[in-house]
């Protein structure tokens, strides 16, 4: 029979998953400027980097980000500081002329990868959630490490599924003003989302 603790957990998680943040904003920028498969290679990026954050609650490291705050400090500036860089880079971008996502494509396929995991692990709030959220739904009599890799397993299913989706429903909309002012404006507003996102960060406490 299955633990009702973990149902009520996975209704908690999927709440999260379709609550709007970074990681859709990052997901809109990354599917109008790279496409749907870059964005995808984006979303298993950043559903990576919650089983960081399992895995780090609960061997305990979460503890010293939620109780140091030179830890919290550098973690949110490091974090809030990424957020900026993309939106930037989304804003510069949007000044040029669309980039061929045919050529290096294992190349670009990577990166868009890492750029999704650096998103989401330096989220002090993701690494704050695990570390309050998961001992509530987790027995601790059992494997501790196993319940939380568990939950962030499903967890990352749940975002890698939605956020593809998302990035379906951005592709269709960009696709019909591709190379046009529209498109350009569609990046722009990503990306000042995105510095707004990270500027927001720098006020966060833990």
């Amino acid at each position: 029979m299955i633990d009702p603790r973990f149902l009520a957990g996975l209704g908690v998680l999927a709440l999260l998953t379709l609550s709007p943040g970074a990681d859709m904003a990052l997901i809109a920028r990354v599917t109008i400027a790279r496409g749907r498969r870059a964005a995808f290679l984006t979303s298993l990026g950043i559903c990576s980097g919650l089983v960081v954050h399992a895995s780090a609650s609960a061997l305990g490291l979460s503890v010293i980000l939620a109780t140091s705050a030179d830890a919290f400090t550098i973690v949110k500036l490091a974090g809030a500081g990424y957020l900026a860089y993309l939106g930037a880079q989304s804003l510069r971008d949007s000044f040029r002329e669309p980039p061929d996502t045919s050529r290096s494509a294992p190349a670009v396929g990577g990166r868009s990868f890492l750029v999704g995991l650096l998103n989401n692990v330096l989220n002090p709030k993701v690494a704050g959630f695990y570390l309050t959220f998961l001992p509530q739904f987790i027995d601790p009599s059992g494997n501790v490490l196993a319940q939380s890799l568990l939950f962030a397993g499903a967890h990352a299913v749940m975002g890698t599924l939605w956020l593809a989706a998302y990035a379906y429903v951005v592709a269709r909309i960009s696709r019909h003003f591709a190379g046009g002012r529209v498109r350009r404006w569609l990046e722009r507003i990503t990306g000042a989302v995105l510095i707004a996102l990270g500027a927001r960060l720098v006020f966060e406490r833990r």
